[in-house]
């Protein structure tokens, strides 16, 4: 029997992975020592710089410009003692044209991809109307060592609600490019909008162009004399252990820390796989398809339920 340790250590994260040996039968000893964190930074340093946000409509487009800080107070970010993660916030010059009347597609499109010709986070999801992008999707697939290395599994991305990712008290860091972003629910923002339970909030547009609200919506989608009720999303955290043999993918039980350790249950909640629901909004009396930011897994949806614009590809 052999026995493998490796080590990995990157900003405010130390990943241990243990194997007991290479072959399958080792799942049943495998262990892993990703530990369940949801601890959030403080929001304590004002930025200098002044948020900026535009949106104009353009025949069949929404075209939204924005600078990417936000109006509100953040985390520390940068190269400094006690930094949240080392990237420091810069102003960014960003343009995004979605569609104003967009429409529901034939199948789902997710934001992140595990396998084909290209794999890795695709797109982030939308952007709200202070002009911050919500960015889900954390890059980190298992073994979490090189996430350019063709040996890697995107099927085990690490969730970055659940584990030290640098997150401040609104789910917000940066990317080493200096875009702030938030990756939950975007809690300074939402107070700025005296967000209440007897109303739904429009907060923002994704990127297939279809609104976003906050958490609060009618109860019967149709009506909208229905009271306020709080969306509820269909996905549950699995029972049991990953089956991993710790090498190739993770073993452990399922805690959280993978996105993969939730499933999406038809009719378990409210919203379907996109965390959405067809109904009528007070931005939309006729009716539209529009998505839902809730408390529980996923928070920010993974998919699209329209076509989302090239304008939110990862790395364009």
């Amino acid at each position: 029997m052999t026995s493998v340790k490796l080590i990995v250590i990157t900003w405010g994260i130390v990943f241990l992975f243990v194997a007991c040996n290479n072959d399958e039968s080792s799942s049943p000893n495998c262990i892993s020592t990703i530990k369940l964190n949801v601890n959030r930074g403080a929001c304590n340093a004002t930025l200098p710089f002044s948020s900026e946000f535009q949106q104009i409509i353009s025949g069949t487009k929404r075209i939204i410009t924005t600078n990417s800080i936000p109006d509100h107070k953040v985390g520390l970010f940068g190269n400094i003692p006690g930094a949240l993660n080392p990237n420091t916030i810069s102003e960014q010059s960003g343009s995004y044209t979605i569609n104003l009347n967009p429409s529901v597609a034939i199948s789902f499109t997710p934001l992140l991809s595990s396998s084909g010709i290209k794999v890795g986070p695709q797109y982030s999801f939308g952007i709200l109307l202070n002009g911050i992008e919500l960015d889900p999707v954390a890059a980190e697939p298992f073994p979490h060592q090189e996430m350019m290395d063709s040996n890697v599994n995107w099927n085990w991305n690490l969730e970055a609600l659940n584990v030290n990712l640098g997150l401040d008290c609104n789910n917000g860091h940066v990317q080493p490019n200096g875009k702030y972003h938030y990756h939950s629910s975007p809690i300074s923002y939402l107070e700025n909008l005296n967000v209440s339970d007897t109303e739904m909030t429009l907060i923002g547009y994704a990127a297939d162009g279809f609104p976003i609200y906050y958490k609060y919506a009618y109860a019967n989608a149709s009506d909208n004399t229905s009271k306020i009720i709080e969306m509820v999303s269909s996905y549950r955290l699995k029972t049991g252990k990953r089956s991993g043999d710790g090498i190739s993918a993770p073993c452990g039980t399922y805690n959280g820390v993978y996105t993969n350790d939730y499933e999406f249950v038809e009719g378990l909640g409210i919203l379907d796989e996109a965390n959405g629901r067809v109904g009528v909004t007070p931005d939309h009396p006729s009716g539209t398809y529009y998505y839902v930011i809730t408390d529980n897994f996923p928070s920010i949806p993974r998919y699209f339920r329209g076509t989302p614009s090239n304008d939110f590809q990862i790395g364009r």
